[in-house]
């Protein structure tokens, strides 16, 4: 079943402001509510009290997102946990459904959220015009998903070089600017684009282009 509302758990405000204007731009007839919480303890913290409590009432048209960083996590470890979590508390995740409904799909940001930033620069760019257009054809930034020496610490210097946060990243408007911008056509985050496909497949959307770059990741987001 299609479904018609998003319930999404994210680890703080800057990534609800990111999926809050992501949703609106490309899902607009998709009904949706963002829960941030304080960062990634109090996630985990009220992860299962909170899905169990979505076991009492989820209507069949809607699903449920979590959405964590990985920072320096191993990735299928944090997977398998939020899977755990999920199944304990009775509800069906995606990657065990067997093709059956299911009703929460983990996702992870890889590092975390400003890889996404770095994955489609151009829509820096567009919010900052002040940065230059070459950064991802350096060695470090090549890949959004492997920036060297934390993400977002490499993300503040590169904006700070260029001028602003002069006094520190102020993340919360940094995602809304950005999010205002971000083409998923345009992105080169793995991470970001098993996100991405899988708020379509959810949705029954369309992606914006039919070259989506999602496309590519859709055979790998069955996890």
């Amino acid at each position: 079943m299609t479904a018609t509302h998003l319930e999404l758990l994210v680890e703080e405000q800057s990534m609800e402001e990111f999926l809050r204007a992501l949703l609106a731009r490309f899902l607009p007839d998709t009904g949706f509510r963002i829960h941030a919480f304080q960062g990634r303890s109090d996630l985990f913290r009220k992860l299962a009290p909170r899905l169990r409590a979505y076991k009492q009432w989820l209507p069949p048209d809607h699903r449920v997102i979590v959405v964590v960083d990985r920072d320096d996590d191993d990735c299928e470890r944090l997977k398998q946990e939020l899977e755990r979590i999920a199944a304990d508390a009775g509800l069906r995740t995606r990657s065990a459904s067997g093709g059956e409904p299911w009703q929460v799909v983990n996702r992870i940001a890889i590092e975390e959220l400003e890889a996404w930033y770095f994955g489609d620069w151009e829509a820096v760019c567009s919010a900052y015009p002040g940065v230059p257009h070459t950064v991802p054809a350096r060695k470090n930034f090549r890949d959004p998903d492997a920036v060297p020496g934390g993400t977002w610490e490499a993300f503040e210097r590169v904006l700070q070089k260029a001028g602003y946060f002069r006094t520190g990243l102020r993340k919360i408007e940094a995602a809304r600017e950005i999010a205002a911008h971000l083409d998923p056509a345009r992105s080169r985050s793995r991470s970001f684009g098993k996100l991405y496909a899988v708020l379509l497949e959810t949705t029954a959307s369309q992606a914006p282009d039919a070259k989506h770059a999602v496309a590519s990741t859709s055979s790998s987001s069955s996890r």
